[in-house]
């Protein structure tokens, strides 16, 4: 998994390549908890090139959700791949975040 930090108008973008499995999950979560504890932050998770998704993975997007909407900010999914949806549908998490 690579991932890259970008900042655009103020926004957070981070850019997802690869699979978030049980290892790379970690690395995920690291790089997201540097973000998540800024108030008001805007954090985009751009999933184009994010090509499975695991639970450990899930977990972390949804502990980002938490901490950044309890911050007062924003946390959006972007272009959400069809296996990656799926697994968000399954799981019921397409109801809780936003997508774009």
């Amino acid at each position: 998994m690579e991932l890259k930090l970008l900042e655009q108008d103020g926004v957070m973008i981070l850019l997802v390549e690869g699979r978030v499995d049980t290892i790379t999950a970690t690395e995920l979560e690291k790089k997201m908890s540097q973000l998540w504890s800024i108030n008001s932050v805007q954090l985009v998770l751009d999933c184009a090139g994010m090509e499975y998704l695991c639970s450990s993975g899930l977990r972390v997007i949804l502990t980002a959700h938490k901490q950044v909407t309890a911050n007062e900010g924003r946390f959006v999914l972007r272009n959400i791949t069809p296996e990656v949806r799926s697994v968000l549908d399954m799981t019921g998490i397409s109801r809780i975040i936003s997508i774009e």
